[in-house]
């Protein structure tokens, strides 16, 4: 097989264009004239943006890319600065954070305030919608698009009116979008192609690629994978025995066992397996918690229907419990509940379709489209984002530094744009940002709020794109996506088959798709916690280099496809990586936090505490509802609005 060297060849076919890696141009370079000079030209000053702007084409670093978070750090580190009035005049509010809650919460706020409510919302990054990003290729005149962040519209028949409503409202039919997309997730499988499990041979002697492995019996699985037949035979027990491990104990007694130990410790000391089994339940929890079973509860892969736990003395948690609670509440609930209803909506850019959606609301002259079907393919005038002729305006590359009263009535908000600080004077201001920066941004905040909004830590984590020239080789091989447990990009798979609209997604084999990939900056084997592995995987991502990102998927893809005939060099022709080095919110368990936190919504929790109103500013994110699916950043919108009209 074929080994691929990316350090050493040519990348003729992807297009760096670093921007900074990956940060667009601000203002000053692309017009080549200095603030000052654009006001007095009428333009918008350090933050007006030059006709050809447009980041979601931008390949490379992506997510918080360079250029994103360097004043955050300074801020952090105790630099202030000298601030002029950015000559905007006064508004209702101030939102700081583009994201979906700042977003939602603008919505909300002109909702009910009134549609000539002056807003200013504020965003640290070169494009709208936070994590919410859209990634966009095009090759030989077509789009072709991938989520850079936020991916799925989870559980949507569990939203809250609030949250259902403002779907409904942006044009998100959900009855509609299901009649037009019944083979989504099935147009694959029809085709004969399935999942697959990749075993790499750092951990486990060789490579060894296991096609339909979840759909075959278990101990076929095992005479496919290259365990050793020790933890062939511990697997196949794992799966088949009825053993109850815990004699003597009650199912309370048994349940709080589980919760009370990793899952890890569940599998080697409890169910005594061999070490290379845990191995496969490395990932399981990835897109959730971005941690490996050494830090994840081991009911947490009971309630969710692992196996190892058919005799143990347990009853299902009722499906009441958490019902207000949103999106699938990360393992705390019976997975029954957590499947009911309508499957996840998805769209071929994620959920950067509803901030797409928000921002045409609020700004109707900046973006082309009507509602679900036309918003994929619309387009997007980024310099009429921000123009002193329309009420609500967005202001991107523009980091939040201070935001404090003057008096009882206004609060004063300076941030930084181009290198230059500025302030803004609002009646409101809502918080959108992460829990993460506002004990830095906003220093009248009560001690414990601060120390209440620093308890939980955002994980590390990477959503990537990658155009391929066509997906014969995944045709060839049999399957559609790979779960690789063990190697550096735990996840990899085609682009699900939507169609809305005018897009449509690729159906021949032959025509360019795009692959998802994911990867998460877990620290195993140093006994930390779940909070300590976030913090230490951070700063791993962020000393990972875009080179080291594109090496390792080109030699993932080799080793798994080269046999077909995948040849990375030509086959790749488009490569965006989004790092997210404070991604998930994080959400409460047992074996780490008070059973409480974890299970029931007692106001006793961080989030609330530190989500709590001070004057004029509230705050409204997914951290405020230990929860990063996107229900909870709107219905979080929506209280921090409410609580602003109530005062």
């Amino acid at each position: 097989m074929k080994k691929s060297n990316s350090k050493n060849k040519k990348q003729a076919h992807i297009t760096r264009r670093d921007f900074l890696n990956g940060c667009a141009i601000g203002v000053a370079a692309g017009s080549g004239l200095a603030p000052l000079e654009l006001m007095a030209q009428g333009g918008q000053g350090a933050v007006a943006l030059p006709p050809d702007y447009y980041p979601p084409t931008l390949q490379g670093l992506r997510g918080s890319h360079e250029g994103s978070f360097e004043i955050g750090h300074a801020m952090r580190d105790g630099q202030s600065w000298q601030s002029a009035d950015a000559g905007d005049g006064h508004y209702d509010l101030v939102v700081v954070g583009g994201g979906i809650s700042g977003l939602a919460a603008a919505y909300f706020y002109r909702k009910q305030h009134g549609p000539q409510s002056r807003i200013l919302i504020l965003d640290n990054h070169d494009d709208f919608g936070g994590h919410a990003k859209r990634n966009e290729f095009w090759y030989d005149g077509r789009m072709f698009l991938v989520n850079g962040g936020t991916l799925n519209v989870e559980a949507p028949s569990q939203y809250s009116t609030i949250a259902a409503g403002l779907l409904w409202e942006l044009g998100i039919d959900r009855t509609r979008y299901f009649e037009k997309n019944r083979d989504m997730f099935s147009f694959f499988r029809d085709m004969g192609l399935t999942g697959s499990r990749f075993f790499d041979r750092e951990s486990f002697g060789e490579d060894k690629l296991v096609v339909d492995y979840s759909g075959m019996p278990i101990a076929e699985a095992m005479a496919h994978s290259p365990l050793s037949e020790a933890a062939k035979q511990d697997v196949i027990r794992l799966y088949e025995s009825r053993e109850n491990y815990f004699p003597g104990l009650s199912a309370d007694e048994t349940r709080q066992r589980l919760a009370q130990m990793s899952h890890e410790d569940y599998l080697l000391n409890v169910v005594k397996v061999h070490p290379d089994v845990v191995k496969l339940f490395h990932s399981a929890f990835f897109g959730s918690l971005v941690v490996g079973p050494e830090a994840i509860p081991a009911i947490y892969f009971r309630d969710n229907g692992y196996p190892g736990f058919a005799g143990l003395n347990l009853e299902d948690l009722p499906p009441e419990l958490l019902v207000n609670e949103p999106g699938g509440a990360h393992g705390r609930e019976n997975i029954e509940r957590a499947r009911s209803g309508d499957p996840d909506m998805y769209f071929p850019d994620g959920n950067a379709t509803i901030t797409r959606l928000l921002v045409r609301s609020l700004i109707p002259y900046a973006v082309t489209a009507g509602d679900m079907e036309d918003i994929l393919t619309a387009a997007v005038d980024y310099s009429r984002l921000d123009r002193d002729d329309q009420d609500c305006r967005i202001r991107l590359n523009s980091m939040v530094v201070n935001v404090q009263h003057q008096g009882s009535e206004q609060v004063r908000t300076q941030y930084i744009n181009n290198g230059q600080a500025y302030t803004v004077t609002s009646d409101d201001v809502v918080l959108a940002c992460w829990n993460t920066v506002i004990p830095y941004i906003c220093p009248e905040l009560p001690a414990t709020q601060k120390e209440a909004l620093a308890y939980g830590t955002k994980s590390p984590l990477v959503y990537g794109g990658a155009l391929l020239r066509n997906w014969q080789a995944f045709v060839d091989t049999g399957i559609s996506s790979v779960s690789a447990p063990t190697s550096f990009y735990s996840s990899i798979g085609l682009q699900a088959s939507v169609t809305m609209g005018d897009y449509q997604a690729p159906r021949n084999p032959e025509e360019p798709i795009v692959l998802r990939f994911s990867a998460y900056f877990d620290v195993p084997g140093q006994n930390l916690n779940r909070r300590e592995q976030h913090l230490a995987g951070r700063k791993e991502m962020l000393a990972t280099s875009f080179d080291t990102f594109e090496e390792k998927l080109r030699d993932q893809m080799m080793r798994v496809l080269g046999p077909a005939g995948f040849d990375d060099e030509r086959d790749i022709v488009g490569l965006t990586v989004n790092r997210w080095p404070h991604g998930y919110s994080y959400s409460y368990n047992p074996m780490d936090d008070p059973e409480e936190w974890a299970y029931t919504s007692s106001d006793a929790r961080p989030c609330v505490v530190g989500r709590q109103q001070v004057g004029r500013i509230a705050i409204a994110n997914a951290d405020a509802a230990a929860s990063p699916h996107t229900d909870a950043a709107i219905n979080e919108a929506y209280r921090a609005v409410s609580e602003l009209l109530n005062t």
